[in-house]
């Protein structure tokens, strides 16, 4: 088994807070996540989270003039420099302090970044290794508060601040003569934003308190006695031996404002090519305003919280909002009114994950009570319900048929209709429980819940709704539930410290009873169904085998997963390993290893004939996480506490920061008004059917790894006489099966890919009926990639056709060991089809149009024709 799974992406989270970007075309938008930055490609409507992490989470990021650099900055001043488009590291640095805003000049030759009361110039690092990166250039004082926002001249010559101090300071790069800076004072709250004009000869500052002031440049002559300066030299005189100097003011011109029912201003961006100045509130209303004349295009409510983040891309037509306490991300063309990204995740923890039998979605359940689906290919949520009133604990893919089932701690378990999007059916109890645990038959005819009250299982049919049995026995609430694949048999672990296997489709027979040292709290089935693993609360992992019904093998991973101390904690990483165990756990395709995660910040994948860890992935360096750490600082220890746990709302100018409505020390509910910090874990792990990726539900969100197979060289039978002239000298002579198969053996990609372009369409049939049965599972695998990155789809399914006409039955025999790669392949013809469709669809109505098209227009010329003949006949008489 390969273990050499690479971060993919970040589904579950697409936006936490911060500030987020437009590329400088404008079709993607940059959106920090925690403490990494995802890519939302809004053209080909995709995502993508690059692969680095700050120490913290992300508070404010700015993207070169030139989309080449990216810079990242944590809540602790840290900045990350990355070369966007490869996305690579170039460097570290710690501006040290918290830096409110940074901008690059429109030149690209500087940074300008807020540092308390000044601001601090930088010039913009190169692409090269250099010693010091980041270079001051100068310092700019002259605010008495923090400095929130910087914005450049469309020359670069000049930069406007906005600050705390309730002024907006004028700044110049270099001596300009008659300048000497500016202080723009009159607002009565903070200056949250402040630009030039397209021209640079006029100023807009907003205040928080929606107040918006246009200040215009007017130069004056001054004249004044003689003077000389300290250098000795006479300055410029006029006739009549007085100096002359033009003096450039800035005054106050027009004051307007928004006038929101006393909203604040949260947020504002401000395009200067067309003068639109959009503009949010904490009410979750934005607006519109174009300017000078401050005429009020739209005013729309798009969410029930503050909107925190707005920006508006290159060209004037896209507006990009985010909230932080919802989670969400929008993107609103302003002219059409219509929404070109909508996207939100779980507002609490996802709590269960699960795969569909394609590989190409995942179902998520959360603490709001939303399921929701996304796309592994694009990172997208494409659907999300909210029928349940509580908590979604469980939640299964139907194995037959596009059906989802969740169960909920509202006391239902519900089940969702895929293809036309809807809560077909509501399975319920006699009197009302709390589900938290859930398992579909394979046939999908049967679906079964565990309560954590009243201890009983519940078994459900799905094609009538009734209530089929209850099943009664365990005295501790139900943690686990699996079917088994090949049986009728379904697993059912408790806090009784037992697990039970009931017989479903016969009870006659008694549950058999499986004790363990301690409370059960996951169970899963090995897909041959002779073997069934669950995990405790001692952090063990157990193998029973079902045809003795003994235990088999027994592995220790509470040493596995320790380390990371909470703030709160008295003793070491080390020495405290009490609460660390594995909540979920899962088989892999083959069998032969599990991967479990659990109340830590690690996800182990352990080799169960060996009984050793094979693997042990990360999932998280954010320091912004409780748990995180394995030595604390003894210096941020005060009497009151950690500093990290106290609360600083009271501190907070807004009335609205300051209240906090959430009860003392919960650590559920909503993650911006919470006094604890969030504690790293992984709820829900699953291995994909395809065994190319996995997944993990965490504090951090939706978590997929996958293999990447660009990185890695893995012969097959090499030879001293294959090499890569002998594979194309064997293409050449027409030996097409000899050259796939050397091709295969020496395992290089991009020669594979010329052989299997080479090949002739009527030479397929041959070649594939001839290839040996153990390249198969290389044959299918370099079909897939095939499929996904080439267009020639008549090609590529000649290959499967013939593919399963020859080898068919050989598959369907070796379904365990090839069944990811045939998944794999499904889920490539499945997502050619979707596009192919899409295709003859849009060209079935462009056909439609354009015959209608020509009969009206044969119509209309036929028309007149006719006139001209009857006007003709006219005249004759």
């Amino acid at each position: 088994m390969k273990l050499d799974f690479k971060f993919s992406n970040l589904c579950g989270t697409v936006y936490k807070k911060g500030n987020v970007v437009f590329t400088p075309d404008g079709n993607s938008i940059i959106s920090p996540v925690g403490n990494r930055v995802t890519v939302f490609d809004l053209v080909n409507n995709k995502s993508h989270t690059l692969p680095f992490e700050n120490k913290k989470d992300i508070h404010r990021l700015a993207l070169s003039p030139n989309g080449a650099l990216l810079i990242t900055v944590d809540e602790d001043g840290r900045a990350v420099l990355v070369n966007f488009p490869r996305r690579v590291v170039l460097h570290h640095h710690n501006f040290k302090s918290e830096v409110h805003d940074l901008q690059f000049s429109p030149n690209g030759r500087y940074l300008a970044v807020s540092h308390q009361k000044q601001v601090h110039i930088w010039r913009t690092p190169g692409f090269t290794r250099d010693f010091a990166p980041f270079v001051l250039h100068r310092k700019l004082p002259g605010h008495y508060d923090d400095v929130v926002h910087l914005s450049w001249s469309s020359d670069s010559r000049f930069l406007v601040t906005g600050s705390k101090d309730m002024t907006a300071r004028v700044y110049s790069m270099e001596e300009v003569e008659g300048f000497e800076g500016a202080v723009l004072t009159g607002h009565r709250d903070t200056v949250v934003g402040a630009w030039f004009s397209k021209d640079n000869q006029t100023i807009y500052s907003v205040g928080k308190d929606g107040a918006l002031f246009v200040w215009n440049l007017e130069e004056k002559i001054r004249r004044d006695a003689e003077m000389n300066d300290g250098g000795g030299k006479k300055r410029r005189k006029g006739v009549d031996g007085q100096e002359i100097r033009t003096i450039s003011k800035w005054l106050a011109s027009e004051k307007h404002y928004f006038n929101q029912s006393a909203a604040k201003v949260t947020c504002v961006s401000f395009h200067a090519p067309s003068n639109l100045l959009v503009v949010g509130f904490n009410s979750g209303i934005f607006g519109i305003w174009e300017l000078p004349d401050f005429n009020n295009i739209h005013t729309l409510s798009i969410s029930q919280k503050k909107i925190t983040s707005a920006a508006i891309n290159a060209t004037g037509e896209w507006l990009a909002f985010g909230s932080s306490a919802l989670g969400q991300l929008l993107v609103w063309e302003w002219q059409s009114e219509s929404y070109i990204l909508k996207q939100q995740g779980h507002q609490h923890d996802m709590t269960c994950l699960t795969y569909s039998q394609d590989g190409q979605f995942i179902a998520t359940g959360g603490d709001d009570g939303k399921v929701k689906l996304w796309n592994t290919t694009s990172g997208f949520c494409f659907v999300t319900f909210t029928e349940h009133s509580g908590g979604v604990a469980a939640i299964e893919f139907a194995k037959q048929g596009q059906v989802v089932f969740s169960a909920s701690l509202d006391g239902t378990v519900r089940a969702f209709d895929l293809v036309r999007y809807r809560n077909f059916r509501t399975f319920t109890t006699p009197t009302p429980v709390q589900f938290s645990c859930l398992a579909v038959d394979p046939s999908g005819d049967v679906v079964v819940a565990g309560s954590m009250d009243t201890f009983e299982v519940f078994v459900w049919s799905v094609q009538t709704g009734k209530l089929l049995d209850i099943m009664a026995g365990h005295e501790a609430p139900i943690s686990g539930l699996a079917f088994s694949p090949t049986e009728g048999m379904v697993a059912s672990g408790s806090w009784d410290k037992t697990v039970r296997v009931w017989d479903v489709f016969g009870r006659d027979k008694a549950p058999e009873s499986f004790e363990h040292q301690s409370e059960v709290l996951s169970v899963a089935w090995r897909p041959d169904g002779k073997q069934f693993a669950s995990t405790t609360l001692d952090g063990q992992v157990s193998f029973w085998d079902m045809s003795f019904g003994k235990l088999t093998t027994t592995i220790e991973g509470r040493r596995d997963i320790a380390g990371g101390r909470k703030a709160t904690d008295r003793m070491t990483a080390k020495n405290s390993q009490s609460n660390k165990h594995f909540t979920s756990i899962c088989y892999t395709a083959d069998g032969s290893t599990v991967l479990a995660g659990g109340n830590s910040k690690y996800v182990c994948i352990y080799d169960i004939p060996s009984k050793s860890m094979l693997k042990r992935f990360q999932i998280s360096a954010n320091l912004s996480l409780d748990g995180m750490q394995d030595i604390l600082n003894s210096k941020n220890m005060t009497e009151a506490g950690p500093k990290d746990l106290i609360d600083t709302a009271g501190e907070n100018s807004d009335l609205e920061d300051r209240i906090d409505s959430s009860l003392p020390g919960v650590k559920s509910g909503d993650a911006s008004l919470r006094k604890t910090r969030p504690e790293v874990r992984t709820k829900a792990v699953r291995f994909a059917p395809t065994g190319r990726s996995w997944a993990a539900a965490s504090t951090e969100g939706l978590l997929i790894y996958s293999l990447d197979e660009t990185l890695t060289f893995d012969p097959f039978d090499l030879e001293i006489d294959i090499t890569p002239e002998t594979v194309l000298e064997a293409l050449i002579s027409k030996e097409y099966l000899r050259s796939l198969v050397m091709s295969f053996r020496l395992g290089e990609k991009n020669i594979t890919q010329k052989v299997y372009d080479s090949i002739p369409v009527e030479s397929v049939s041959l070649v594939v009926r001839d290839v040996p049965q153990k390249y198969l599972d290389r044959l299918m695998g370099l079909l897939v990639a095939a499929i996904e990155g080439s267009p020639r789809i008549e090609f590529h399914l000649v290959w499967v056709t013939g593919l399963m006409k020859f080898h068919g039955k050989w598959l369907r025999e070796r379904y365990g060991e090839v069944g990811s790669a045939v998944r794999a392949l499904q889920k490539g013809l499945g997502k050619m089809y979707e596009d192919v469709s899409k295709v003859c669809d849009d060209n079935t109505y462009t056909l439609n149009f354009l015959l209608s098209s020509m009969e009206k227009n044969q119509m209309e010329e036929e028309t007149p024709m006719e006139i001209e003949a009857v006007g003709m006949d006219i005249v004759g008489l």
